[in-house]
């Protein structure tokens, strides 16, 4: 009964004999050993222990200083800031004392209309009071609008268009011609019909091709006529008249700059004018009436 019994015992025990371990838990075990140690060699031993308190306080004293100089940069760029527009204000302010009191009025018509805007060289003020034309610039071409800047204007020359009973748009067609026929170099700035109608063939800050030697400081007009001595018709003459007087006001010229093509080079043109000089002084006379309405 005994060894029965004994046999029985021995069969409820669990097999020891080849139990392995768990390789994971090996492994986590390992880890654990590892840090302990690398821990274990970061502190300080004894005898280096205040080699690395030293070490620690140096580090702190550099991110001390890095703070110290990012505050110090900062208020370095306020202060500059400030400075410049106190400086600014300064000088807005010494400009008002010198320039005096700025109404609003007068300020708001500076920021609408600046002196320096220029139409086609004439300040902004003055060219808008021009009298009513059509612009219809001829195509930039040597032959009758080379694009030469006119930088001063002395005189005023009147022309007659040699053409009788051409339009005032006819005669511009035919300064358009020459960039291909190439027969002549003319043109002027303004043609007036004798219907009265103004066309601007050239822009007021460029020469025309109108009176040889004097086309670097004038600016020319030629005249359409219907009659064979070749009078003008009251519509010519009257928006003859009015463009004179503006032009005489807007480059601060006399009406005695106001010359025929005949008074410079001795050319009969305009044809009426030369064969009435007292009629060409009457029409400076109604120049001079018209710019002092």
């Amino acid at each position: 009964m005994t060894q029965r019994t004994t046999i029985q015992n021995d069969q409820r025990q669990p097999e020891l004999i080849n139990a392995k371990r768990n390789p994971y838990l090996v492994d986590y075990e390992e880890q654990l050993r590892i840090r302990r140690v690398e821990n274990r060699d970061r502190r300080p031993k004894s005898q280096n222990k205040s080699a690395y308190v030293a070490a620690q306080r140096v580090r702190r004293k550099k991110i001390v200083r890095r703070q110290r100089l990012a505050v110090a940069l900062w208020a370095l760029c306020i202060l500059i800031l400030v400075m410049n527009l106190f400086i600014k204000n300064t000088k807005a302010s010494a400009a008002a004392q010198e320039n005096g009191p700025v109404s609003a009025e007068s300020a708001e018509e500076t920021i609408k209309q600046p002196e320096v805007v220029k139409i086609q060289g004439l300040p902004y003020k003055v060219y808008a009071e021009h009298p009513k034309w059509k612009e219809d610039f001829l195509t930039l071409n040597e032959y009758s609008r080379p694009g030469d800047v006119l930088e001063q204007v002395t005189n005023i020359f009147v022309h007659y268009t040699a053409n009788q009973g051409t339009s005032a748009a006819q005669n511009r067609s035919y300064f358009e011609q020459q960039k291909d026929l190439h027969e002549r170099s003319v043109s002027s700035h303004f043609i007036i019909g004798y219907e009265g109608e103004i066309i601007q063939c050239v822009p007021l800050d460029e020469i025309a091709y109108a009176v040889m030697t004097r086309n670097s400081d004038s600016i020319s007009i030629e005249c359409c006529y219907l009659a064979e001595d070749g009078s003008f018709t009251q519509e010519t003459y009257d928006s003859l008249i009015g463009l004179l007087a503006w032009l005489v006001d807007a480059y601060d010229l006399d009406t005695e700059d106001i010359l025929r093509h005949y008074d410079c080079g001795g050319k009969k043109c305009p044809l009426y004018y030369t064969e009435n000089p007292e009629k060409w002084e009457q029409l400076k006379q109604d120049v001079n009436s018209q710019i002092n309405k």
